[in-house]
């Protein structure tokens, strides 16, 4: 019985499988190319016929990739009349589902020389860096377009706040600001907003951020959610003059905790997240006077002038519904977001400009979104 067990190597019968698939796909392409020939001459292949607008001038060879391998092309020369075929557009030398995968792998966060691995890997054919690069410039269109998208819904709450990144100028590294905003509209949906470069992350541009998401429709912002940035305060008083500031109450406990020596770290945290605890803002400010005044006499004065002088800008979501507190007292929306982003962006390092900065985390935003 043994004798007639069929053994079959399944590498062998796959790899012909798929040079059966790869073959089939070519001579498919390939009738087609000649039958929009024929139809472009008015004429058969060698037809003699008074109605027919041009000739046959043999044909070249192209490469073309697709899912299933590198496949040649026969493309018809004809005189008299231009060859334009709508199956395969102009200059094209790969099919769109692998651009696509190639466009898909950049911003999902592989790196370049793993795209040229992968693909080499997956079609046999090695894409180079610079190829990557022009089709991310075709994504980077509609990024921008989505970028700029009108804002039609109003937006209770908006939060905000910057990401770091370094570009090389002039032979020299520095930080660059993105800025990005997320919103929660009526009905409780988050919705990105939008991101813009921020510079230096000041006065001048939050405004412009801010005057950026207005001019696209933002509106109906009764609360704007962040960290203390330089100038976040006054450009919202000037662009959004109905909305309220929340400083996040993560924040404001690290800011006060760099004050404190560590073994009194733990004690202290107990004490500002009383303040938080309490079941109006009238409460909690009495708790803050009280948490400042037990500060020093525990001799942390620093870290009680910091709750004295920001512990307002804390309390501010006390004056919306209470069942909404927890979500809006703090940036953690944002700063999920931006480990997503830090995690992609970590890939390239150092960008050669703010522009593709930029388009990369917009890139990652509109991926998450």
């Amino acid at each position: 019985m043994s004798d007639n067990i069929l053994q079959l190597n399944q590498e062998v019968i796959h790899n012909e499988i798929k040079d059966l698939v790869k073959t089939s796909i070519e001579e498919t392409l390939n009738s087609m190319l000649d039958a929009e020939a024929d139809q472009l001459v008015n004429a058969e292949r060698y037809a003699r016929d008074e109605q027919r607008t041009g000739y046959r001038a043999g044909h070249y060879e192209r490469g073309f990739m697709t899912s299933a391998g590198d496949v040649t092309l026969k493309i018809p020369k004809l005189k008299g009349v231009a060859f334009e075929t709508s199956i395969i557009e102009r200059y094209k030398r790969r099919e769109t589902s692998v651009e696509e995968a190639l466009i898909e792998m950049y911003l999902a966060g592989v790196s370049v020389r793993r795209v040229e691995d992968i693909t080499e890997a997956l079609w046999g054919t090695r894409v180079s860096s610079g190829t990557i690069s022009n089709l991310n410039k075709k994504a980077y269109e509609n990024i921008e377009k989505w970028r700029n998208r009108t804002i039609d819904e109003e937006y209770p709450y908006v939060y905000v706040d910057g990401i770091f990144l370094k570009r090389c100028w002039g032979e020299e590294y520095e930080n660059i600001s993105i800025l990005v905003a997320v919103g929660v509209s009526k009905d409780g949906n988050r919705e990105i907003l939008g991101a813009a470069e921020g510079l230096k992350e000041d006065f001048e541009s939050w405004k412009n951020f801010f005057v950026w998401l207005k001019e696209r429709g933002l509106s109906g912002v009764q609360l704007i959610i962040g960290d203390k940035a330089l100038g976040m305060n006054e450009a919202i008083a000037q662009i959004f003059p109905k909305a309220r500031y929340q400083r996040c109450i993560v924040h404001f406990y690290r800011n006060v905790m760099s004050v404190v020596p560590r073994q009194k770290i733990r004690d202290v945290m107990k004490m500002l997240k009383a303040i938080h605890a309490q079941e109006d803002h009238a409460a909690a400010m009495d708790k803050a006077h009280a948490v400042a005044e037990k500060l020093r006499g525990m001799k942390l004065n620093k870290a009680a002038s910091k709750v004295e002088e920001s512990v307002s800008e804390t309390l501010t979501y006390m004056n919306f519904p209470p069942e909404h507190w927890t979500r809006i007292r703090t940036n953690n929306t944002l700063e999920r977001l931006n480990k997503e982003i830090k995690r992609r962006t970590k890939v390239v390092g150092t960008f050669p400009d703010g522009q593709s900065a930029l388009m990369l985390v917009c890139a990652r935003l509109r991926h998450v979104a």
